[in-house]
């Protein structure tokens, strides 16, 4: 059984949505954010290039926009419950999102172990992209390996969820993972397939090995 749940964030804990979509929409930008998004999914951004733009684009982000950005997205049912029952039964669970920081580091609040995001300026932005701070999605492997050193775990411990291109290595890193409204990237990795808008739907499965 797995003891170390390792949860994406976009488009899997939210439904059909990311971060940057939730924040454009408090920004009134969501036809310009979804010009970025469209050109890093066809691969003609890098991450870091991604990060710079967007900041360039956000330059009015307050932490207020942020927790109303939060507060209103679209999560999936469940996550506070299926976290608590995580750790009710000794085990871990962690999101690791390629989204900035400030934005999945709030899931704490919400149960999680730990959450890992990309190193954004400090808002409201002033200061430059550090690219080695914006996370790929080979760091999301890197960053498992180091949770599962901190917590006295392996990867033959581990379960992953995701959605996307970006969760594939990860996917292909553990023995176990759910794949959440996800797309043929990863649903033809998984050892489970789940759609729908109830994160305590696809934990049973793990539970129940069905």
């Amino acid at each position: 059984m797995a003891k170390l749940h390792l949860f994406d964030m976009d488009g899997t804990l939210l439904y059909g949505s990311a971060a940057a979509v939730e924040i454009s929409r408090q920004l009134g930008l969501e036809r310009e954010t979804a010009e970025l998004e469209r050109s890093f999914a066809a691969g003609e951004l890098t991450p870091p290039r991604f990060a710079q733009l967007a900041c360039e684009l956000w330059s009015e982000l307050t932490e207020e926009l942020v927790t109303a950005a939060f507060d209103g997205a679209p999560w999936l049912a469940g996550i506070r419950e299926v976290w608590a029952d995580i750790r009710a039964r000794g085990e871990r669970c962690a999101v690791i999102s390629l989204s900035p920081a400030f934005f999945v580091e709030r899931l704490t609040g919400w149960g999680a172990d730990a959450a890992h995001g990309s190193r954004w300026p400090a808002l409201p932005f002033r200061e430059p992209v550090e690219p080695t701070g914006i996370l790929s999605a080979s760091a999301k492997v890197r960053i498992a390996d180091e949770l599962c050193a901190g917590f006295g775990l392996g990867r033959s411990d581990c379960v992953a969820y995701g959605d996307s291109m970006s969760d594939a290595a990860l996917f292909a890193a553990v023995p176990a993972s759910v794949a959440v409204n996800a797309d043929h990237h990863v649903s033809d990795l998984a050892s489970y397939t789940y759609e729908g808008r109830d994160l305590r739907e696809a934990y049973e499965l793990v539970r129940t090995g069905r």
